[in-house]
């Protein structure tokens, strides 16, 4: 009934936030889910990405359902294509950071693939290259560098290998660097995934996501923890 009376609202309705706030509020209240029900989370972050709301978007689709990382790549990527070519691991990033932050490994793989699926069609001017190994595959952009860093960030996450990733942050870091809002994400997927462990000096981002989340301020803020993952088949690696 709640689902119907929001697909009910018209387009850039203002009352529709409002709505969308209390309707989770009170699932998380009622139901099993602390920071409410993933499908309330699917049907109004679509429903925002739809509407070329992507902020909006973001904020549900990251705490909604297995079907949500392919409309929030898409939602990114249509935002995506109103910028510059270069800016594509931007993008990306805003698809796969939120999921590894609350410790959704496939649903960040899955954004991951759709996004760069749909730039390999849309963009030509993009050149890739595709890259196996007995254990994986993996798409190079020989003109994107953070979305390389992006894809094997991943691959890191999945094996669970510090060191892995401790090359890649070295490697990466005058890129990293330049875009200037990676760290705080880095740093909590470092101490979540990696056991690297970060000055307890604050943590802005998971204070946002916290604030994000909450949807008012209701709902206690996530915690980082260690996530395990589970080890995948010994591979050679060059």
């Amino acid at each position: 009934k709640l689902l119907t009376i929001l697909r009910a609202f018209p387009r850039r309705e203002p009352t529709k936030k409002r709505f969308v706030t209390e309707m989770i509020n009170w699932s998380s209240s009622v139901g099993e889910h602390p920071l409410g029900d993933p499908e309330l989370h699917h049907v109004a972050g679509s429903i925002f990405a739809e509407e070329c709301e992507p902020y909006d978007a973001e904020r549900h689709l990251a705490l909604g359902t297995k079907d949500s990382p392919e409309q929030l790549a898409k939602c990114e990527y249509e935002w995506y294509t109103q910028d510059d070519s270069h800016t594509a691991a931007l993008y990306a990033a805003r698809a796969i950071f939120p999921y590894l932050l609350v410790g959704n490994l496939r649903s960040a793989n899955k954004a991951h693939l759709i996004f760069t699926s749909r730039l390999n069609s849309g963009n030509k001017s993009v050149s890739v290259q595709e890259v196996s190994s007995k254990s994986s595959d993996m798409r190079v952009y020989p003109v994107l560098p953070l979305l390389n860093f992006l894809g094997l960030l991943l691959l890191a996450v999945q094996r669970g290998s510090s060191d892995l990733y401790k090359q890649l942050a070295k490697h990466y870091a005058p890129h990293v660097k330049e875009v200037g809002v990676w760290d705080d994400a880095l740093n909590q997927i470092g101490e979540m995934y990696f056991g690297i462990r970060i000055p307890r000096q604050g943590n802005p981002l998971f204070d946002m996501m916290g604030s994000m989340m909450g949807f008012g301020g209701g709902s206690p803020k996530p915690k980082p923890k260690k996530v395990e993952v589970a080890p995948p088949p010994p591979a050679d690696v060059d």
